[in-house]
Formats: structure tokens, sequence, C-alpha cells
């Protein structure tokens, strides 16, 4: 079941959030310097994109454009190194890829509430 994300201020008025377990989650083990691509369910027109990693392992995170592991000098990159959460839009597609030997990546969909 798809749910909606819930966000919150704490007693101290902190934002907070603890979302319910969903049905649209997505998993895979990426290898070595090979791209994949996942795209945003369609079933509501916007999401919060909720990204999980191997602790430790570099995931380079693009939206619409192939992600990018970045070379040895400073240049402008669509990829984002290990991002917490996004805000996507329904049909995005999103890529994925490591440096490292493998990883394992789990995206989790929020319906976005507003």
């Amino acid at each position: 079941m798809s749910v909606q994300f819930n966000s919150f201020r704490d007693q101290a008025g902190n934002a907070a959030y603890a979302p319910q377990f969903t049905s649209d989650n997505y998993n895979v083990q990426l290898a070595e310097s090979i791209a994949q691509s996942l795209t945003v369910p369609s079933n509501f027109n916007q999401w919060v994109a909720v990204f999980s990693f191997d602790p430790g392992l570099r995931i380079f995170v693009a939206n619409n454009t192939t992600a990018t592991v970045p070379g040895s000098s400073f240049a402008q990159s669509a990829s984002q190194l290990n991002p917490g959460a996004r805000v996507v839009n329904a049909g995005d597609v999103l890529s994925f890829i490591t440096p490292d030997v493998s990883a394992f990546i789990t995206v989790s969909f929020y319906a976005k509430p507003f």
C-alpha cells in the first residue's frame, strides 16, 4: 500500500519524521561502475524518495540523467553522493552507480502530501 510522507515537529520544535512502512520499495545490488536505473511509480504525481545504502559505500544518484562517478578534479555534476531523501515526480528515472565492488540500495517511495 502506498503511504503518504508525514513530517511533524517534535516537542523541541525540531523537524522530525517517522514514516510508516510502504509497499513502494525497490532494491538492487549494484556492481562496480555499472549504472542501474529505476523509474519512479506513477500512481501519485510527486513522491519523497528515501534512499538507504550500505554504510561506508559510495553511491552516486542522478535524476533523469545517467549517474556518474566523479573524476580527480572539481566539475559540475548531476550526480549526488549518498542522498538521504529527495522529492521526485512520477515517471522520473533515477540512475545509480558505485565505484565500489558491490553495493545494496533500497529506495522507498512515499506519496508527497503537500
